[in-house]
């Protein structure tokens, strides 16, 4: 595997954005400082390797199975706090197999340029 010329940890952890990353058992591998902050309770954020199943939804449980069976994203926006966000959720790959999931949720700006770039 090729040596990347940087700490991938400092660059996740220094982009604006909540970045979660679990295995396929779906224990919490990662979080950055922001998903830490926008996650934690009364005692702190989860702590690494806690199952992402106990706090979480049926429905959302679901939708995060069907990702790890299918090898699909699933991306959508939120208004939360009167702030929308982009959610993006994707299986992450490790030698050809899917090894868990990558959240990534950006807050995305009131006025936001589009581009068709055809």
């Amino acid at each position: 595997m090729e040596t990347l010329p940087l700490d991938i940890a400092e660059a996740l952890g220094s982009i604006d954005a909540a970045i979660i990353v679990c295995d396929a058992d779906m224990k919490l591998l990662y979080m950055n400082g922001i998903a830490a902050r926008n996650f934690s309770g009364k005692s702190g954020p989860p702590p690494i390797g806690s199952s992402l199943l106990d706090c979480h939804k049926p429905q959302s449980v679901e939708t995060m199975k069907a990702m790890l069976a299918s090898g699909k994203s699933n991306v959508y926006t939120i208004l939360k706090g009167g702030r929308k966000k982009l959610i993006w959720q994707a299986p992450w790959m490790k030698e050809g197999m899917i090894a868990g999931l990558v959240e990534i949720s950006i807050q995305l700006p009131e006025s936001m340029p589009h581009y068709d770039r055809g």
